[in-house]
């Protein structure tokens, strides 16, 4: 059974791109920067989808309720079909392209997709997983043998129609993780979507002055609904490109007009790397703010010096993204804070028993409003086990609020580590490592690492000594996990270290690593 939250107050439109293009259809809604920078107003956007949701319909099929996957990099056809699906009540299961093909065969199992949507790049992968299957293919690019192509919308007209569709409804099937490591699927409502939009775009001041660089892989909730999602509402601008290019970045902040950016650790690290750092102008830019993973405090420092409001946020997949704000006259005095709560968020830090901590005391985050998920595909053990008696999301991370009221993280009660913005949960990985014949035990934890956060450090007993390499082992870890996952290192020992309950005691494992 799914669990509604327990104040969804509010119908929103399921259309939002027939509104914008009533309100302001001559306004940039997309500049495509992989078509030569090509300019799509809300007007002529619209009618794209519009076309888009016909050939989902008509075409394809597509009833309300049912799911089509998107195995591709960022484009504006992404956003197109995202957008098609919502009007029609169509489910988005947004898929990692960086995962394997293993471990999308899992996702596409569990969510059982009508049609599977790739580009060029992935062809050879989505070639793969359809080989013993009847899913519908559609090709954003030169289609496979068999393959549709979405070109075939053109077809179809681009007047405006109604399906009538409950706030409830899902739209977007987004895959997170958990502390066992196996992947859930975070069903994200219209009602979801929408507060965390109208949440972001009251609390945070945008509007429709703002250009926004989407470089955040679509696959996330960050790509969608940071900032994404909430220009939509405010009639902004999103510049979409194929990903990050650390050169495409800096353009886009100098002369692409940029004035908010989100990003990962990883992102902002390389960007200060880069030769261009020294005289970059991000005189346009409002501010930035960085999610998914701890961001070194010199990376604040080196924007602020460039006269930059760079914050902190917090998110995950469950709730919004979007869940705070810290105010501009706060961001040097509490350095790192993620500030207060969103318009109609509430959180609170909460004792094991539930109980609210006081000021300055460390407790589980907790949040509740109309922005949190509804549940995770068929899943309702792992959906009952997120919230408690009283509609709480428990997010499994530790915080503290100081006495005004602002928020900071402090660290997780699981043991998922954040590399480059990716979760990775460390049993996925063991699960793998035993998989591999020469293996008897193995753990792995997450270790600072200073360009992608934290990388996974793998500890491995074999069952006969030298009968397998680190190579070895990566190497075997290549077919069957994305590259992120992957261990940096592999260190041997004769036996893994337990605590008295015979489990493996990884604060041990972390000891050594400092030792």
């Amino acid at each position: 059974m799914i669990h509604a939250p327990s104040n969804p107050h509010f119908s929103p439109r399921t259309d939002w791109l027939a509104a914008r293009a009533r309100l302001t259809p001559g306004k940039t809604a997309l500049v495509d920067t992989l078509c030569g920078r090509r300019a799509v107003s809300y007007g002529e956007w619209n009618s794209i989808v519009n076309r888009t949701a016909r050939y989902f319909l008509h075409t394809l099929d597509i009833k309300p309720g049912d799911r089509v996957a998107v195995l591709a990099k960022n484009r504006v056809e992404y956003l197109d079909i995202w957008f098609a699906l919502g009007k029609i009540g169509g489910i988005l299961q947004n898929l990692n392209w960086r995962l394997s093909e293993r471990e999308l065969a899992s996702l596409i199992a569990d969510a059982a997709p009508s049609v599977l949507v790739y580009d060029a790049a992935c062809a050879d992968l989505a070639a793969a997983l359809t080989r013993d299957s009847d899913l519908q293919t559609v090709a954003l690019d030169d289609p496979l043998p068999g393959s549709r192509r979405l070109s075939e919308r053109e077809n179809h007209s681009d007047d405006n129609f109604t399906v009538e569709l409950s706030p409830e409804a899902p739209w977007v099937i987004c895959y997170t993780g958990g502390s066992t490591g196996l992947p859930k699927g975070a069903l994200l409502s219209h009602r979801a979507i929408f507060s965390n939009a109208i949440n972001t775009v009251f609390s945070w001041g945008i509007n429709a002055d703002d250009v926004a660089l989407l470089n955040a892989p679509l696959f996330h909730t960050g790509g969608l609904n940071v900032l994404t999602a909430p220009l939509v509402c405010a009639g902004g601008t999103s510049l979409v490109t194929g990903g990050f290019d650390v050169n495409e970045t800096f353009d886009a902040v100098e002369s692409g007009g940029v004035t908010v950016f989100f990003g990962v650790p990883t992102m902002f690290i390389e960007m200060q790397r880069h030769p261009r750092w020294a005289t970059a102008d991000f005189s346009r830019v409002r501010f930035v703010i960085s999610g998914g993973a701890p961001c070194p405090q010199p990376v604040f420092e080196a924007f602020r010096e460039k006269g930059v409001e760079f914050k902190t946020g917090y998110g995950l997949t469950e709730a919004g993204p979007n869940t705070f704000w810290l105010p501009a006259h706060q961001v040097r005095e509490k350095t790192g804070a993620v500030g207060y709560p969103l318009w109609s968020v509430e959180v609170k830090t909460a004792r094991p028993d539930g109980s609210e901590c006081a000021p300055d005391e460390t407790g589980e985050l907790r949040i509740r409003g109309p922005h949190v998920f509804s549940g995770y595909w068929n899943n309702p053990d792992a959906t009952a086990a997120a919230f408690d008696e009283a509609g709480w999301l428990k997010t499994g991370d530790l915080a503290a609020r100081d006495a005004d009221g602002c928020y900071r993280i402090l660290g997780r009660l699981k043991e998922m580590f954040i590399s480059g913005g990716e979760n990775v949960f460390p049993s996925e990985i063991e699960s793998v490592l035993h998989e591999f014949e020469p293996v008897a035990e193995a753990a792995v934890i997450g270790v600072p690492d200073a360009k992608w956060g934290e990388v996974g450090a793998a500890f491995v007993a074999l069952k006969h000594e030298n009968s397998a390499t680190s190579t070895d082992i990566l190497t075997f870890c290549k077919t069957r996990l994305a590259a992120y996952k992957i261990p940096k290192t592999v260190t041997f020992l004769p036996g893994l270290p337990k605590t008295g309950a015979n489990k493996i005691d990884k604060l041990a494992l972390k000891r050594l690593i400092e030792e």
